[in-house]
């Protein structure tokens, strides 16, 4: 089966270097990439390398965007080439994150013809992310609040992403890191960068593009690697063995409750999440909502809270039988006699924040003893000012409109 390997990253230095190692490692290499610098005006670049041939084609969408370009060529390509070649690398455009796109991969059917609708992934065999990053600006990028529009990396209007969601997002699905230069050991932004990736990716091996060798193909990862497949939202936060004790400033809190947040309280409190913080993210639910849960994630200066399915307290056979053996597990071990299986689950990777801060912070939003012996009926009246999408900063009171309904896209 032909092997797929998705590599990403800002650096165009970086990539054409680790892209140049790969097809040392291995002459026969197919390398396909998709330049979406003009998307905005429904153009799209296609590159293919494969030995002594470097074909670029332009290509015109009905629709400039990113999930057009991912069903019209991306996934049509890769099915041609399925079966072909040994080998593919799928070279992200700088702007987009792995995690979509392996999402879209392994659960858009591709259609042909008469042929029965198919999974790219049932065609070939996805080993995995390798993401390239400089480690000069990555910790600066992932910890700032400017957004695509404003760095340039993006001219589609609607995308709001920020830097740090991007360098954060590539760097935290990695199965494997390459960085375009060895971090020093002497030089203390690069032990905290070194930390910061020891926590956020803890199980991805980092390589320089100079030195890469089989894993570059993500052959040899640790067997708890991703490997391209998305995460749902009930699954640990912890992924590997990430120290959880502090080094260089860069310290890992867990946060876990079983009562409701105040709503109201919570928002104020999101400011502690944003400031000093690399990542945040988890399952939280309020009390004006007891049946939602809802995904907290944040990157930087800024977050995203979204509807992500109901809990299991209350739900009918039905809901119990699609949650799946390992979700239903987990709630029937952590079940509590009045909650269900509703829980507080963050966890905050802090690089210049106080944790101990932070957990006061998010236990003071909780209800009080006296707020819990009022009852639900009086919780329903509470001030709450997330709808059912909700961004921060949230100077736009249009993206907190409560008919805005999101879930995270493939999982619920």
């Amino acid at each position: 089966m032909t092997e797929l390997v998705v590599l990403c990253g800002t650096s165009h230095d970086g990539t054409e270097r680790t892209i140049a190692r790969m097809r040392e490692l291995d002459p026969g290499l197919v390398v396909l990439h998709h330049d979406l610098r003009h998307l905005a005006q429904g153009r799209v670049h296609r590159r293919f390398r494969s030995g002594g041939r470097d074909e670029h084609t332009v290509l015109e969408l009905a629709h400039g965007c990113v999930s057009c370009t991912i069903r019209e060529d991306v996934l049509p390509t890769l099915v041609q080439l399925a079966g072909t070649v040994s080998r593919v690398v799928l070279h992200l455009d700088p702007r987009l994150e792995p995690e979509p796109v392996c999402w879209a991969l392994g659960s858009v059917l591709y259609e042909s013809g008469d042929a029965e609708p198919r999974l790219v992934t049932d065609l070939v065999d996805l080993r995995g992310v390798v993401t390239v990053l400089d480690p000069d600006s990555w910790l600066d990028d992932a910890t700032g609040d400017a957004t695509l529009p404003e760095r340039g990396l993006s001219t589609l209007p609607d995308d709001e992403r920020t830097v740090a969601q991007l360098a954060v997002g590539q760097a935290e699905f990695a199965d494997v890191i390459v960085t375009t230069r060895a971090l020093q050991g002497d030089d203390p932004a690069d032990r905290r960068t070194a930390a910061v990736l020891d926590r956020l990716a803890p199980t991805a091996p980092r390589l320089l593009p100079s030195r890469g060798d089989h894993r570059l193909f993500c052959d040899g990862v640790p067997e708890e690697s991703r490997r391209g497949v998305p995460g749902g939202v009930h699954d640990p936060l912890l992924r590997g063995t990430p120290p959880l004790d502090a080094a260089d400033g860069v310290r890992t809190l867990l946060f876990s409750a079983r009562r409701p947040f105040h709503p109201d309280r919570l928002h104020d409190a999101i400011d502690t999440l944003l400031d000093g913080v690399v990542r945040a993210r988890g399952r939280i639910w309020l009390a004006t909502r007891p049946d939602a849960v809802l995904w907290l994630e944040s990157a930087g200066g800024g977050m995203r809270i979204g509807h992500a399915g109901d809990w299991l307290d209350g739900a009918d056979e039905q809901a119990w039988t699609e949650a799946g053996d390992q979700r239903r597990a987990m709630a029937a071990l952590a079940w509590h006699p009045r909650w269900g299986d509703r829980a507080q689950d963050l966890v905050v990777l802090c690089h210049d924040a106080d944790p101990d801060g932070i957990d006061a912070a998010l236990h003071g939003a909780l209800l009080s003893d006296a707020e819990i012996a009022a009852g639900e009926a009086a919780w329903a009246g509470l001030p709450d000012p997330f709808g059912w999408a909700h961004d921060e900063p949230c100077a736009d009171p249009v993206r907190n409109d409560p008919t805005v309904g999101t879930e995270r896209e493939g999982e619920s």
